[in-house]
């Protein structure tokens, strides 16, 4: 499992979200030599971006809710406890601009914005 060996605090996934995956894929194996790797989703198609055999990132379309929104990479970091996390974030002035929410073998993720506005997603890993 990606990122799942990470401990609390610490920075374990990077993830492009995108309007289209098959030209960021073209670009980013010939860029890097990484491969790709389907991972199926029970709503969508999910790429894993892998270094060797190692799962380095991700590639996702962007979602519905956030059209518009130009394809950015965003940043995970791994936390002991999704809902505990975003309970702090929100005393502490964040926005939850998605709830935490479970992936399927993956784990519990959410994204907040800090009251600076800067953008960043934690995960449970499962």
């Amino acid at each position: 499992m990606p990122g799942s060996d990470s401990k609390s605090g610490d920075f374990s996934w990077n993830e492009l979200m995108t309007t289209g995956t098959e030209g960021p894929a073209s670009f980013y194996t010939q860029l890097f030599g990484w491969t790709t790797e389907s991972f199926p989703l029970p709503d969508f198609d999910y790429t894993v971006l892998k270094n060797g055999e190692e799962p380095v990132g991700g590639l996702m379309l962007v979602p519905k809710e956030a059209e518009g929104v130009p394809p950015y990479w965003g940043s995970y970091v791994t936390v002991a406890d999704t809902d505990a996390t975003v309970k702090k974030a929100e005393d502490l002035g964040a926005q939850v601009l998605m709830g935490p929410q479970d992936i399927p073998e993956v784990g519990r993720i959410t994204t907040i914005r800090d009251p600076l506005s800067a953008v960043i997603n934690v995960i449970k890993y499962t």
